[in-house]
């Protein structure tokens, strides 16, 4: 008889265990589940959030990595990296009509209230106009670039409808310092004046708004020059001020300040006052500055050959009209002795001697018929005798009156003059040596030797003794003559100017200064011309400049003068 073996039974205990292990198995798969399936609601919500901002609203701004990293505008400055203009964090006070909800008033309190406390904050606004504002429920700027204590103020006020949104501004670290040269931006319009408007395409471009642009000048220079100037100005109760420290061999614009100045930090699109750029856009008729040019034109062409020769000193009658000095120094005068002693008459005689086409070829070829040479697009036409300049424009245009120019037409000749003889134009942006324009020759460079001398001679001997810095070697002209408003001269206002150059031995910079207007005060000795006014500024300017652009005093080296020293009597 055949026995079956019967199955093993298991243990009760673990046929319990078997039980519960798939029970867990089952509740864990059944989570998963659910966590798979809320994933991927959670995914069709927000591919049906993507889908309708896509086609129904407006999606969110796309912002590349280029644009997180990089301000939206790039950065401008000096030419050893210190930064002049530059993207900064800045607040604005937006009025926001709807933060209430559609059925809330604009504002918790009334717009005249509203109004009388933003005055407290902001004291240059108008009471009046801002609660009309308020009250119009236009949604807008109130305001832009707040202080982040101003914020807070603005902040405390508890305006719902009064927001302060954080935004990336335009600021200017140095403050109004060599605030024409900059210019200023303005918001959804780009850069206004200055070189913010002539780099505004550089400026914005996304590929190149991560270089930062180097101008020419060196903000040390610059604090220097503004300073003097706003000395002498303020000494001599001026209307304004200008001056410019320009490289004889290249046309960078070292330094170059109009006085009185502005706040490009300040400046909005409601513009702002004084941007007139007396250096370039302001023309003048610059007076005896223009004797040395005259000059060197006559040397040069060799109407002048023997610097001893005695010219007749007396007054000159040309045209119904009689030329004189100021203050007769003698019957005669040499070349020397007539731009030591600032002699009109010999200077329009040695012209007269040149003839009209010559000198006037010579003021062309300087570009005196023509807005000055520099990238700002403030540039002054000059007031340029029309047609054939006749004997009497030729004798007046000699010594400075008759045509009118920019300070910087007059430094860009001075630079041809003792350089060597070559014009090159202005230029405020930095330039590599191998980048510096040849220019074109104007003066032969024994003319231009000729010239550094009797410049030096002006400093040590003539109306230039307030401008000699000791060691530094400093030449120069001065220039007073009176304004012309509207073809009548004002007799009471003149334009006081002083064009110097230095190290004359080897001349490696040109520094002009222009006084509008200035009075004889106490300062001044009471008088109103270059030698008091303008020459002191020149005076007090080169020793602070000199090394910060690597010339050195020494008193062991100047121009040699020997052969013409005896020339000019020093008494």
């Amino acid at each position: 008889m055949a026995v079956s073996a019967a199955a093993p039974s298991l243990p009760a205990g673990r046929v319990h265990s078997v039980n519960l292990r798939s029970q867990l198995l089952w509740t864990a798969r059944f989570r998963v589940l659910w966590l798979l399936a809320g994933f991927g609601l959670i995914t069709l919500i927000a591919l049906l959030r993507i889908m309708s901002l896509g086609f129904v609203g407006n999606a969110p701004e796309r912002t590349s990595l280029q644009d997180a990293l990089l301000p939206p505008r790039g950065e401008i400055t000096d030419r050893h990296g210190a930064p002049l203009a530059r993207a900064f964090p800045a607040y604005a006070l937006w009025f926001d009509p709807k933060a209430m909800g559609d059925d809330g008033a604009p504002l918790v309190h009334e717009p005249q209230d509203v109004a009388r406390k933003l005055k407290a904050i902001f004291p240059d606004i108008n009471e009046a106009r801002m609660a009309t504002r308020l009250a119009s429920g236009r949604a807008g700027y109130l305001r832009r670039r707040l202080l982040p204590e101003e914020a807070n103020k603005v902040f405390a006020l508890g305006e719902i409808a009064l927001e302060i949104p954080r935004e990336t501004d335009r600021y200017y670290p140095q403050g109004t310092l060599a605030a024409h040269v900059l210019g200023y931006v303005v918001e959804d319009k780009g850069g206004q004046l200055g070189m913010e408007q002539v780099l505004d395409a550089q400026l914005s471009d996304p590929d190149l708004r991560s270089q930062p642009v180097a101008l020419s000048i060196d903000v040390r220079v610059q604090g220097a020059l503004e300073d003097e100037l706003r000395r002498g100005m303020l000494a001599t109760s001026a209307i304004g001020a200008a001056g410019l420290v320009l490289d004889v061999d290249t046309g960078e614009v070292m330094a170059m300040a109009s006085l009185p100045e502005f706040d490009p930090n300040t400046a909005g699109a409601a513009g702002a006052t004084n941007v007139f750029n007396r250096v370039t856009n302001g023309v003048y008729e610059l007076g005896s500055t223009f004797k040395p040019l005259t000059m060197a034109a006559a040397i040069d062409a060799g109407v002048v050959r023997d610097l001893s020769q005695p010219w007749n000193a007396g007054p000159v009658e040309v045209a119904k009209r009689t030329i004189k000095d100021m203050k007769s120094k003698g019957a005669t005068l040499n070349v020397p002795q007539a731009l030591v002693y600032s002699s009109n008459t010999v200077t329009a005689r040695v012209a007269d001697k040149l003839g009209a086409e010559r000198l006037r070829r010579t003021m062309i070829d300087l570009g005196m018929d023509r807005r000055p040479f520099i990238e700002l697009s403030a540039r002054g036409r000059p007031l340029w005798p029309k047609g054939n300049w006749s004997r009497v424009t030729n004798m007046t245009v000699s010594y400075g009156h008759g045509l009118a120019v920019t300070p910087l037409h007059l430094a860009s000749a001075y630079a041809a003059m003792v350089n060597g003889g070559i014009w090159r134009p202005a230029t405020l942006m930095k330039l590599d040596p191998t980048d510096v324009p040849r220019g074109r020759r104007v003066f032969k460079e024994s003319t231009s030797s000729r010239m550094r001398q009797m410049l030096r001679m002006i400093s040590l001997y003539g109306t230039g003794k307030s401008a000699d810095a000791v060691g530094y070697r400093v030449g120069g002209k001065t220039g007073s003559a009176d304004k012309n408003a509207g073809g009548q001269y004002k007799h009471n206002s003149i334009v006081s100017s002083f064009a110097a150059a230095f190290p004359m031995d080897a001349p490696r910079y040109v520094v002009v200064v222009v006084m509008d207007e200035p009075k004889g005060t106490v300062a001044s000795s009471f008088q109103r011309t270059a030698a008091f006014t303008s020459a002191p500024v020149v005076g007090k300017l080169v020793p602070r400049i000199g090394p910060m652009l690597g010339v050195q005093p020494d008193e062991t080296r100047d121009v040699d003068i020997s052969d013409l020293r005896y020339l000019v009597d020093k008494h």
